[in-house]
């Protein structure tokens, strides 16, 4: 049986789930059926608020986020603590497939990122579900500029391509986010690559970036 504190994330209930975590601080330590945490499902669902709630409990319960929490969180001291502990979290994966440099690129946390690349965290790995998206994708989703600008400085392939043959600047095109077009035209990304549905970056380009695409 699911938790009922998931119930209140996807409800996007404050009150309730403050309720639950008072009556029982428990709950804050509930996974789904898959693996994934109350405060990763909070952090999915874009609930800042909860997942602070859910932090909270943790804290007071003396319970440490793991390396995939600590890097969707940007938990700088956290993260170092545990590569220093067992580098090999470095390359390891979620319940859900991602390492914890996706992570730290999806939610956009420049410092986080920068410490898992220099501790030797794979910049071009994809993760290991469908989507495929290697962190460059994810800082891109996300249109951390600071994080892309990272990840290509450490040999981030710029041209990968994620389920249905996107890549980043496909993405970025999309967005319109003419920062981002920009690096990843500088590291040489391809203009011409087509998605398997036959799309280049150009012809889903927003057009405040359409110049930049030739």
């Amino acid at each position: 049986m699911t938790d009922p504190i998931f119930d209140c994330i996807r409800a996007g209930d404050a009150s309730a789930l403050e309720a639950l975590l008072a009556d029982d601080r428990t709950h804050a330590i509930a996974r789904d059926p898959r693996g994934i945490s109350a405060l990763m499902t909070a952090l999915y669902h874009r609930q800042p608020s909860l997942a602070a709630s859910i932090r909270r409990a943790l804290d007071a319960s003396g319970v440490d986020l793991d390396t995939f929490e600590a890097a969707a969180i940007g938990e700088v001291a956290r993260l170092r603590t545990l590569v220093e502990r067992d580098p090999a979290v470095l390359s390891a994966t979620s319940a859900d497939g991602f390492t914890a440099l996706h992570l730290a690129s999806f939610f956009g946390h420049e410092e986080a990122s920068a410490l898992l690349l220099d501790q030797g965290a794979p910049v071009s790995s994809p993760a290991a579900n469908p989507s495929a998206v290697h962190p460059l994708h994810s800082a891109v989703a996300a249109r951390a500029a600071g994080v892309v600008a990272r990840l290509l400085a450490s040999g981030a392939d710029v041209d990968a391509a994620q389920h249905g043959g996107w890549t980043a600047l496909m993405a970025a095109a999309m967005h319109g986010d003419r920062a981002i077009v920009e690096m990843l035209l500088a590291a040489g990304a391809d203009v011409g690559l087509r998605s398997d549905d036959g799309q280049t970056a150009r012809d889903l380009a927003e057009p405040g970036v359409v110049d930049l695409l030739g």
